[in-house]
């Protein structure tokens, strides 16, 4: 097997984990391109290189390049952690696309959750009315944004948070 071979094996396995990162979304039209799915999606694929070429280290001849793949794969995983840690590239219509579908997943596992104390029925069924609220309000302001978008002179609020 060809080093071109295990390049397709895991550029195809990191596309596929992108894409079933939203299997989980309540409703097919909540799914939104997420710059953080992205992220994770080459994380896991860097993390993947440096695995199977772990494993496979021996089936390939060019220890130079065996190490260059180790080393491209570390680099990946730990460009894409720090991509999704920070944050650092998503902006205010960005972050609302991803959390979108990441909304839509607290609706799905509310709503399919087998939850039999009224207590927690009643806690999930508030969960899914805000989160489809939130939705709906996310989608109105992106709508907003494309018809006219924010002044660009206005500074950033900075994050709050650890």
């Amino acid at each position: 097997m060809g080093y071109g071979r295990f390049a397709a094996m895991i550029a195809t396995s990191t596309l596929v984990m992108f894409g079933l990162m939203y299997l989980n979304t309540w409703a097919l039209d909540h799914v939104a391109f997420s710059q953080t799915r992205l992220w994770m999606a080459l994380l896991m694929g860097g993390t993947m290189a440096v695995i199977m070429m772990g494993f496979m280290f021996t089936m390939y001849p060019n220890r130079r390049a065996n190490w260059a793949i180790l080393a491209g794969g570390v680099v990946v995983f730990a460009a894409s952690l720090w991509l999704v840690r920070s944050q650092a590239t998503v902006g205010q219509e960005a972050w609302m696309r991803a959390m979108i579908p990441h909304h839509s997943i607290a609706v799905l596992t509310s709503t399919r959750a087998t939850i039999r104390d009224p207590r927690v029925r009643d806690l999930a069924d508030r969960i899914i009315e805000t989160q489809m609220r939130e939705i709906a309000e996310m989608r109105d302001l992106l709508a907003s944004l494309e018809r006219q978008p924010s002044p660009a002179e206005a500074p950033a609020l900075p994050p709050r948070g650890p």
